[in-house]
């Protein structure tokens, strides 16, 4: 075991995982309780996209304006339902490290559309806590629920290993 993943440490993640959950939870809530319209994001980002120093690159605008902007009602469900899910995911380190890279990608997105606000930041705490790796999740459900899946795996496996092939 690494050092950054022992019991000690691992507070420290687990510190800064519940953090980063209860960010994007919040996020998440105030949209779903607020109303949510991406359409005004998009078209702000769109802007961004021109001029001699665009904040937004023109392959990405191609896709908010080829894809975001046309089917705009299914980013409205996405970004709060998503942004709910990793902070509730994180919160209780059920499926930490998907739900790590789902809020990087959710992050990654919202930079590449040129809003900076929170982004760098709630991004940058995502990566360190993929490379903690375990530590990220020792205190949480992940601890319990990977070694028991598994072991639901490797029992499966081995039940079909042994089965005759006709």
């Amino acid at each position: 075991m690494r050092w950054w993943e022992n019991q000690k440490v691992s507070v420290i993640w687990t510190v800064l995982r519940i953090w980063l959950g209860a960010q994007w939870l919040e996020a998440g809530w105030h949209k779903i309780n607020d109303g949510f319209d991406a359409s005004g994001f998009l078209q702000g980002a769109l802007v961004k996209a021109t001029g001699d120093h665009p904040a937004v690159q023109g392959w990405y605008a191609e896709f908010l304006k080829g894809f975001a902007l046309p089917n705009v009602e299914l980013f409205n469900a996405m970004i709060p339902w998503g942004e709910i899910l990793v902070g509730a995911g994180l919160i209780v380190g059920f499926m930490t490290i998907p739900t790590l890279l789902a809020g990087a990608f959710m992050n990654l997105n919202f930079l590449l559309a040129g809003t900076v606000s929170t982004n760098p930041v709630l991004y940058t705490v995502a990566i360190i806590l993929l490379v903690a790796g375990r530590g990220a999740y020792y205190w949480g459900a992940d601890h319990w629920m990977i070694p028991y899946v598994k072991q639901i795996i490797t029992q499966h496996g081995k039940k079909h290993k042994n089965e005759i092939v006709v």
